[in-house]
């Protein structure tokens, strides 16, 4: 029990494992690896509590039967669409996705689905696009959109095939 709960922890101890490395050879980057550490940490915490929020809200107010019927295994193409839909109108980083991916498979949302939304979340957000548009050009922006759709649709369903459900659903309840 212990061992499984150090083992959770095992990127924290690997961060102050490297720090302490620095230490020894080059204190002056110490200096700096400490503050960007610091600086994600307090990023993390300003996000997830919000999200965590969210998930509750999630786990309350949407009924298991609505993610079924929308995520789920029977919702076929349509599921996949409503994934790409509530991918690219969520915002912030994707860390605070998988807490929100994780509510929708304990829903009864589909693996294929799940992994389109987190793959939407990471790759196809409206506002990147609006910003590639400006900065890059329209064109590019709906050239990239138009081959990154195939490929988080295609990599959604391929990752489904290839993981058993049983492993997945596993792993989010040991969450």
């Amino acid at each position: 029990m212990i061992v499984r709960n150090l083992k959770k922890y095992m990127m924290f101890f690997s961060v102050i494992a490297v720090n302490l490395i620095l230490l020894l050879w080059s204190p002056s980057l110490v200096e700096v690896s400490v503050t960007k550490s610091l600086n994600f940490l307090k990023e993390v915490l300003l996000i997830l509590p919000p999200v965590m929020v969210l998930m509750g809200l999630l786990d309350v107010w949407v009924p298991r039967q609505m993610v079924e019927a929308h995520l789920g295994h029977d919702a076929g193409l349509r599921g996949a669409g409503f994934a790409i839909l509530l991918g690219t109108a969520a915002a912030g980083p994707l860390y605070a996705a998988f807490p929100i991916a994780i509510s929708l498979m304990n829903k009864g949302a589909r693996v294929a689905n799940v992994v389109i939304f987190l793959g939407t979340w990471a790759a196809i957000k409206i506002p990147m696009i609006i910003m590639e548009s400006s900065f890059i050009g329209l064109r590019f922006a709906l050239l990239r959109l138009m081959f990154t759709v195939p490929c988080v649709l295609a990599a959604g369903y391929l990752i489904e095939a290839i993981l058993p459900v049983d492993v997945v659903l596993v792993t989010a309840e040991q969450v």
